[in-house]
């Protein structure tokens, strides 16, 4: 566990949010919470946080508002969305606009925890990366940077997608099954939510790839997982 990190819950729901806190803090996280949009948003622009949990469903300013205003000044701190039950189309307008992760309500405490205890761990094996410049055909990773270009042009990843990445570029080709990628990236074992490794690939190859219906280096190996082909 990443101790210390300082985590801002942005959740109008006060039992939720309280109970979260609590709960948080036990385990050794410093936590904050914001009960609006607009206060969420105030505090990211005002402080500097390890991780942001945030409700899509706020008052004033609703989550993917805040998400979206928060990402243009800020790539790299995770974020936890939590989405209603069933609503597919706001878990992908997440992941679209930068979040690196979701849980639904209602979830298991222990599954929220672990959850936000594998998205500090690799952020903080990222920004621990020992520097070394890779190369994919016209993408160029940065290690020491933690930063990609395509055709010498800067692509904004978060962090979930920079970690799958790495994750193929280290097998040297070799597949990856789903299971395994989220238990490293994300730190499940459960093959229930593998299609959230899915939905990430998709936006890797949405910002990575000449044509993402045809990608060249991110290539699916059906019913196994994903390899990279350099």
């Amino acid at each position: 566990m990443v101790s210390k990190a300082r985590i801002l819950i942005v959740e109008d729901n006060e039992d939720l949010a309280f109970g979260l806190q609590t709960n948080l803090e036990v385990q050794g996280y410093q936590v904050e919470l914001a009960m609006d949009g607009h206060d969420g948003l105030a505090r990211l622009r005002g402080d500097m946080f390890d991780l942001i949990v945030l409700d899509l469903m706020l008052p004033g300013m609703g989550g993917i508002d805040v998400l979206k205003k928060f990402r243009k000044t800020n790539q790299g701190t995770p974020v936890l969305i939590l989405t209603a039950k069933g609503n597919e189309v706001d878990k992908v307008t997440g992941l679209r606009l930068g979040a690196d992760d979701y849980v639904t309500k209602p979830f298991g405490l222990m599954e929220l925890l672990a959850r936000v205890e594998a998205l500090l761990r690799r952020a903080s094996q990222v920004s621990d990366s020992a520097s070394e410049t890779l190369h994919i055909g016209s993408i160029e990773i940065d290690t020491e940077a933690q930063r990609v270009l395509r055709g010498g042009r800067a692509v904004e990843l978060t962090p979930k997608e920079y970690g799958l990445l790495l994750a193929l570029v280290e097998r040297g080709g070799a597949v990856a099954s789903r299971f395994e990628l989220m238990r490293e990236i994300w730190g499940h074992s459960s093959a229930v939510v593998s299609r959230t490794v899915d939905t990430h690939i998709a936006e890797l190859r949405r910002k990575l790839e000449d044509d993402p219906s045809h990608p060249k280096h991110i290539i699916t190996v059906r019913k196994s997982g994903y390899r990279l082909d350099r």
